[in-house]
């Protein structure tokens, strides 16, 4: 849930992300980064703002803890893992060619490059597996379960077609490879418990969902038949219902996951309920491809944006109770739509946030590790608040790195285990320095 960008002014935004619950949004500038909190709809919260590291391309936080992981142009080779609130350097570590994406939950600290992909152990940044001569990707697109439990990880197979690689990242193993679409990949995306994978190709036509770790497909959306997409944004709701696209194009299609057949209730017999039954008859003889492309569903909601072009990011998210669309985009702001749970249709936009320039630092009343416990959108009470879990994971596996040749370099670890509370939450250890294999 992360984007590259460049604007022109006084301070230019580099790049733009959204924490695993939507709850934080990070943005990286040519001075630094700065983090908000997404808890109401008229004021942005500025948690956090950093100006030691210029030029930032990769700012990702992990849920609303106080670990963000930044990477730098002016060192593209190297992932620094920060405690912001402490002001201290946890780790950094440095790979053999630029980073291109960075994906966590609590489980799991993923680094992309162009040709491989590294498995960190988040507790204590071990590095767990590299998985060596990936596909070239030169976007570095993958995406990680944000479910701990359920730590799958996806990332294209192939350059030619759209063949997804699902990938168990708990177990390290591969589990199986999914033929999602013709063209090459644009965009994959896990919902919040990891049992669904949704993914768009470059064409950005249709939008297919596969259960996880099945690989089997379950709903097919359409966006558009006249013209191909960019598509820049591919999300899930955190209650899984609904399923968010955003491209270079003005419009923002959130699709509805539900099968229609199962849910309508008997209708009277009619000329129009007839034509229908004969129409979905008749596609049983036509062509699995024309067939198909008739029973995909709509839009159930959209959103017309007043700009086109401009490199954006969405996610849909429960702000004061109520379901809305986020929109983040490289000129600089954030914009909120109210989304109707029930009717869908035009979404209608509620505010607009700048979020450059100087902003006034907020105290962070954020609740520290809120579990991504999915919502549903009919949900009338706030979100509550839980004791972080103090059950230990899974840690190093000795073999995890042994496959196919991989050496797990020596590091100086952590003493002790890393704890996810706000006292000894990712306390800083030694410099761990890891120089990837080319």
């Amino acid at each position: 849930m992360e984007a590259a960008a460049a604007a022109a002014g006084p301070e230019a935004l580099r790049c733009f992300s959204y924490n695993q619950d939507c709850t934080s949004l990070a943005i990286g500038t040519d001075t630094g980064y700065r983090l908000f909190s997404l808890n109401s709809v008229e004021q942005l919260d500025q948690v956090h703002e950093s100006n030691e590291t210029p030029d930032v391309y990769i700012v990702e936080r992990l849920f609303s803890s106080s670990l963000v992981v930044v990477v730098s142009q002016a060192k593209p080779q190297q992932m620094n893992v920060y405690h912001f609130k402490k002001g201290t350097e946890i780790c950094n570590y440095s790979y053999s060619s630029s980073i291109l994406s960075i994906r966590l939950n609590r489980q799991r600290l993923i680094v992309c490059l162009e040709e491989s992909i590294y498995i960190h152990n988040i507790k204590d940044m071990k590095l767990l597996k590299t998985i060596l001569d990936t596909p070239a990707n030169a976007t570095g697109l993958c995406a990680l379960s944000i479910n701990h439990s359920n730590s799958y990880l996806a990332y294209p197979g192939s350059t030619t077609t759209g063949e997804i690689v699902l990938y168990d990242g708990n177990h390290l193993k591969p589990v199986c490879t999914i033929p999602a679409h013709d063209g090459p990949l644009a965009a994959l995306t896990f919902n919040s418990a990891g049992s669904k994978l949704a993914s768009a190709s470059e064409k950005g036509t249709v939008i297919r969902v596969f259960s996880v770790p099945e690989g089997q497909k379950l709903y097919e959306f359409r966006r558009g038949m006249k013209r191909y997409v960019n598509i820049s944004s591919l999300v899930f709701s955190m209650d899984s219902q609904f399923l968010c696209a955003s491209s270079n194009t003005e419009t923002v299609h959130i699709f509805k996951l539900e099968h229609l057949t199962d849910s309508r209730p008997e209708e009277p017999p009619t000329w129009s309920g007839y034509m229908g039954k004969m129409f979905m008859a008749a596609t049983n003889y036509l062509p699995a491809q024309v067939s198909g492309m008739m029973s995909q569903d709509r839009a159930f909601a959209t959103v017309r944006l007043n700009f086109s072009g401009q490199r954006n990011i969405c996610v849909l998210s429960t702000i004061q109770k109520l379901p809305r669309l986020l929109v983040t985009t490289s000129d600089g702001h954030l914009y909120i739509y109210n989304l109707d749970p029930q009717d869908g249709g035009e979404c209608i936009l509620i505010k607009k946030h700048s979020l450059l320039g100087p902003r006034k630092m907020e105290e962070n009343k954020e609740n520290d590790l809120r579990p991504p416990l999915p919502q549903s959108y009919a949900a009338t009470v706030a979100r509550q608040s839980t004791t972080p879990s103090t059950s230990s994971m899974p840690g190093y596996s000795e073999d995890g790195g042994a496959l196919r040749g991989e050496v797990i370099p020596e590091h100086e670890f952590a003493t002790g285990p890393v704890c996810l509370d706000d006292e000894n939450e990712f306390p800083p250890c030694s410099r761990m320095l890891h120089r990837g294999q080319p």
